[in-house]
C-alpha cells in the first residue's frame, strides 16, 4: 500500500475515533431537560450544603408552591409545600413566582412569594419562613403593594452586607413602565426599611412593555441581573431574557448590548424568570420555558443551562438546550392505599374531603369550581398520553376523567374543562364553561360493573375518551378539539372530578399515566 494512503487512512481513523468518543462524552453530559418537567413556571433554586432546593409558581392550585430537593440539579423530589394547607388568611389568588433564600447565620429558611390581597385587590410581595426546606412554615403576610401591583421578589445583600428586597412594580398592568426597586429590608424579613430605589426599567426597544423576573449574583466584581422581557404567557408568548450588571447594587446599572441573551431556540420558546446558582465551581440558570413542540398546553417548564462568559465578563448562554428528558421517566401510577401522593392538587378556593386506604380513594362530590364539581388534578408532561382510571361506579355521584383549563385563554377566565364521567352505569363525555355543561356523548353500562375510563390525548389538544368494561374497550363519542381551554399562563391539568351533592363521594381505585 502507497505510504501516502497508509498516513491518510490513519488519520481518518484517528478522526472517526476522536469524533466517536466525543459523540459519547456529549451523550454521557446531556442535561435530561426539563429537569422540572410540566407547568413549572418562575423556577427559583438555592443551594444549602450539598442539596439544592427550587420551587415555582403555583397559580390558583393547592397545596401552594412546592419544595423540591435534590443533589445534582437534574435529579428532583417533590419534599413540601410552603402552604400545605391553602391559602394564608390574607391572599385570595395569583400565587406566583416564589424566590427561596437561606440566611445561614439564622439558619432560617425564606419563600417570598406573590399573591393577590384580599382587602386591596392588589398584586403583593409576601415572605414566609421555616426552619428547614421540609420544615412548617410561618407566614409573614405582605412586605410591599403598590397601587399597580408589586411581584417577582428576590433577596440580595449589597456591597456592604446590607440586606435587600428587589421586586417588580406592574406598570404593564395600567400601560405604564415596569420599574425594577430595590429596598432595604430588616433582618428578619418582616418590614422593609428606608427609601426605595429604582435599579432599572423597560427603556430598551427588544424589551417591548415590561421587564420582571429580575434575580441577581455576584462575580467578576459586579453584581449581575438576568431579566425578562415582553410576553410571558399567552399562546403568541415572545419572553426572552436579558442581562445587566453594576459594580454596586444600587447603580448604575448597565445594560448587555447584546441582549437578549436567552431567546427561541429549536426545542424551547419564551424563555425567562430564572435563578442562577453554583454548581462544581460553575454557575448555572434555571429558568422557565415552553417546549417548542409542547406548546402552552403542557406549561412552562424547568430548563437549566449553563452560564458562560464573553472576554469582557458578561454572562451568556449557548442557547442549545434539547428536549432530553426520557418519557418513561415521567409516568405515573397511584393506588391511594397509603396516601394522597403530594404530587395532587386542587383549587385553593375549595376545601376538598377525601380519604385514602386499601380500597382506594373517596372524593367528596360537590358542585364548586364552576359547576365542574371537586377537582383533584396533576400538570400534564407531554403532548402525547393516555390517562387511565378504574373507578367503582356510584349512582349518587359522578366519578370522572377531565381535562381543565379556562373558559377561555384570557388572563383571569374562569375554570372549565371537558372530560368523561360515569354515575350508576351512564357514562358521559362532556364540557363545562362558564358553569354550563354540555353533553356531547353517552354510554350505557351493565349494572353493578367495575370500569375503567380512558382519556387519550394527542398533539396536547386532540383528545378521545373510551370505557373499558371486562377487557372490553368502547370509544365515547368523537375526537374532540380542546384547544380553546387552554389557560393564561398555565398547561392543562389532568383531573379526577367527583360531582353531585357533598354526601356522596367518587370512588377511585387507581390511576395510571402514561407518556407516549
Amino acid at each position: 500500500m502507497n505510504k501516502k494512503i497508509r498516513i491518510i487512512r490513519s488519520f481518518l481513523l484517528l478522526f472517526v475515533l476522536a469524533l466517536g468518543l466525543q459523540q459519547a462524552f456529549a451523550q454521557e453530559n446531556v442535561l435530561p431537560n426539563p429537569v422540572l418537567a410540566g407547568d413549572r413556571p418562575d423556577p427559583t433554586v438555592v443551594k444549602i450544603g450539598k442539596f439544592y432546593y427550587a420551587s415555582a409558581t403555583s397559580n390558583e392550585w393547592a397545596p401552594l408552591f412546592p419544595i423540591f430537593k435534590s443533589a445534582d440539579l437534574e435529579n428532583w423530589e417533590l419534599i413540601n409545600y410552603v402552604f400545605p394547607e391553602g391559602a394564608p388568611s390574607w391572599a385570595k389568588n395569583n400565587f406566583w413566582a416564589p424566590e427561596l433564600a437561606y440566611d445561614e447565620k439564622q439558619g432560617k429558611f425564606y419563600s417570598y412569594y406573590t399573591a393577590r390581597d384580599k382587602a386591596s385587590n392588589r398584586l403583593s410581595v409576601a415572605v414566609a419562613s421555616a426552619d428547614s426546606p421540609d420544615g412548617k412554615f410561618t407566614d409573614h403576610g405582605p412586605l410591599v403593594a403598590q397601587e399597580l401591583g408589586s411581584i417577582d421578589a428576590f433577596e440580595t445583600r449589597d456591597e456592604n452586607g446590607k440586606l435587600f428586597l428587589l421586586w417588580k412594580e406592574d406598570g404593564n398592568s395600567r400601560g405604564q413602565k415596569t420599574p425594577m426597586w430595590a429596598q432595604e429590608i430588616n433582618e428578619d424579613r418582616t418590614e422593609l426599611i428606608g427609601e426605595k430605589h429604582e435599579l432599572f426599567h423597560n427603556d430598551q426597544p427588544w424589551e417591548g412593555g415590561l421587564v420582571e423576573g429580575i434575580a441577581i449574583f455576584r462575580k467578576n466584581g459586579y453584581f449581575y441581573a438576568t431579566y425578562s422581557a415582553r410576553g410571558c404567557c399567552e399562546i403568541d408568548c415572545d419572553y426572552v431574557t436579558g442581562v445587566a450588571r453594576s459594580k454596586t447594587l444600587l447603580g448604575p446599572w448597565e445594560k448587555f448590548d447584546q441582549n437578549p441573551v436567552i431567546k427561541d431556540n429549536e426545542s424551547w420558546k419564551c424563555p425567562g424568570h430564572g435563578t442562577v446558582v453554583e454548581k462544581d465551581g460553575e454557575l448555572w440558570l434555571l429558568n422557565h420555558a415552553y417546549n417548542t413542540t409542547g406548546s402552552v398546553y403542557v406549561g412552562r417548564q424547568g430548563v437549566l443551562q449553563k452560564v458562560e462568559w464573553t472576554a469582557d465578563q458578561w454572562p451568556v448562554f449557548a442557547n442549545n438546550e434539547g428536549y432530553t428528558r426520557s418519557m418513561a421517566s415521567l409516568e405515573f401510577t397511584d393506588d391511594f392505599k397509603k396516601r394522597l401522593d403530594p404530587v395532587w392538587q386542587w383549587r385553593v378556593t375549595q376545601d376538598i374531603e377525601f380519604e385514602t386506604g386499601k380500597k382506594g380513594l373517596f372524593l367528596q362530590a360537590s358542585e364548586e369550581n364552576e359547576s365542574l364539581g371537586t377537582l383533584l388534578v396533576q400538570g400534564t408532561k407531554t403532548l402525547d398520553y393516555r390517562y387511565e382510571a378504574t373507578v367503582i361506579p356510584n349512582p349518587d355521584a359522578a366519578a370522572g376523567l377531565a381535562v381543565i383549563g379556562g373558559a377561555s385563554n384570557k388572563f383571569g377566565a374562569p375554570v372549565a374543562g371537558m372530560g368523561i364521567s360515569v354515575k350508576g352505569n351512564e357514562v358521559t363525555l362532556w364540557e363545562t364553561v362558564d358553569q354550563k355543561t354540555k353533553v356531547i356523548a353517552t354510554e350505557t353500562l351493565p349494572p353493578g360493573k367495575e370500569i375503567q375510563l380512558i382519556l387519550s390525548m394527542k398533539d396536547g389538544y386532540l383528545m378521545t375518551t373510551s370505557i373499558s368494561v371486562d377487557g372490553k374497550v368502547v370509544q365515547v363519542g368523537k375526537e374532540q378539539d380542546v384547544k380553546h381551554l387552554v389557560p393564561w399562563g398555565m398547561g392543562f391539568r389532568l383531573g379526577l372530578v367527583s360531582k353531585g351533592d357533598p354526601s356522596a363521594d367518587a370512588h377511585f381505585k387507581s390511576v395510571r399515566i402514561i407518556y407516549e
